[in-house]
């Protein structure tokens, strides 16, 4: 049986990079154990933080180094030091305008790629675009999907063309809140009148809760507006609910997604921003959650909706509200490639509905394979 030579393209040009190398450690893992070996082959590709692919050694020692954190900073310092100041032992070469996304050889060997890239410049439809220029299969959503699902206002429009509840939220752009005396103060009066306190501020086209402030009065709006512009020309204000219980569904397929069961977030901070995402023992899942079987059902069914709503492919795990008083359900998004950390809530939540990491790798891999095939 000839192994399908997999692409594990990780690291990135984002905030998420090290996200990313975390993700891919542990698709590694199951890409290496015992029920893949004899399918696959493992070849790691590096995206340093200046945009310079990195293939052979250095990425293998990424996945196996028992201080990952540590590597990845002598690395991508290594890269913007002086010649005579640069580590032999990391050896990172300097991206110029000249090898700036210049692959190396062992790109030609991949026959498909998983790309477990997270954030700008990994999961908004650019490194798709690319793979798909190069005419090879890939893991998850393609150009279209992977950027409807990156982007919270053009996501936002796809949903409500297939009728899914959201919360009330108003558009912004950064040269209203970059502008003016007189054009801000209406801004922020239009934005306290349609969806007043509390309510949330966020870049439209961020991921892993960067840049979101929770708002409560006119000097906080403009603080969180005024940041979240530094971030992104388009901006998102949200209507932010009472005590809503946050759920989560993940979805695996293509043509014919499936819906695994719900899992529920808690924690103790104000909201589930970028420290408590990634902080250990800040947040808690819950799998299955403790839900109405009628919401459950819902909550499935929303994500289907939704998966198709932005053409997904492969996976995606879709983020809900849920007031309990009044049984009512919002979508908040959808992300087309989720942390995939053993950890995470995506392959958790498939685990829980019967299929195990090492196995989930192997079919989203080979969903990769039908969908380039049709």
């Amino acid at each position: 049986m000839t192994k399908l030579r997999v692409g594990l393209l990780f690291g990135g040009c984002s905030g998420e990079h090290e996200v990313s190398v975390i993700s891919a450690r542990a698709i590694a893992q199951a890409l290496t154990s015992s029920q893949n070996t004899d399918k696959y082959e493992l070849l790691p590709i590096y995206i340093q933080k200046d945009g310079h692919w990195q293939g052979g050694e250095l990425p293998q020692q990424l996945l196996t180094s028992s201080t990952p954190t540590q590597l990845i900073s002598q690395i991508n310092d290594a890269a913007i030091a002086p010649d005579d100041e640069r580590s032999a032992l990391v050896a990172a070469p300097v991206a110029t305008d000249l090898t700036l996304w210049q692959t190396p050889p062992q790109v030609n060997n991949v026959d498909v790629w998983f790309p477990i890239l997270h954030g700008p410049n990994g999961e908004d439809g650019t490194i798709q675009g690319l793979l798909k220029l190069m005419q090879m299969p890939f893991v998850g959503s393609g150009v279209l999907g992977s950027a409807l699902g990156m982007d919270k206002l053009a996501m936002k429009m796809a949903f409500a063309q297939v009728g899914l509840p959201q919360v009330k939220y108003k558009a912004v752009l950064r040269s209203q809140v970059w502008s003016n005396p007189c054009i801000f103060p209406k801004l922020c009066d239009e934005i306290e009148t349609a969806l007043g306190y509390p309510s949330f501020v966020k870049p439209a086209n961020l991921g892993s809760s960067v840049g979101i402030a929770k708002v409560r009065s006119r000097a906080e709006l403009e603080a969180a507006l005024a940041s979240a512009a530094s971030y992104d020309r388009r901006l998102i204000v949200e209507v932010g609910l009472a005590k809503p219980r946050e759920v989560e569904c993940a979805v695996l397929g293509n043509d014919h997604p499936k819906a695994s069961v719900v899992g529920e977030i808690t924690y103790q901070s104000d909201f589930y921003d970028y420290e408590t995402k990634y902080t250990e023992g800040r947040a808690d899942l819950t799998i299955p959650a403790n839900l109405p079987t009628a919401i459950i059902q819902q909550i499935q069914e929303m994500s289907l909706r939704a998966f198709a709503a932005v053409d997904a492919a492969g996976l995606a795990r879709v983020d809900f509200f849920y007031v309990e008083s009044t049984q009512e359900l919002f979508i908040n998004e959808i992300n087309t490639m989720p942390g995939f950390t053993a950890t995470s809530m995506y392959p958790q939540l498939w685990a829980a509905s019967g299929i195990p990491f090492a196995e989930l790798v192997d079919q989203l891999l080979q969903l990769a394979m039908e969908r380039f095939a049709g």
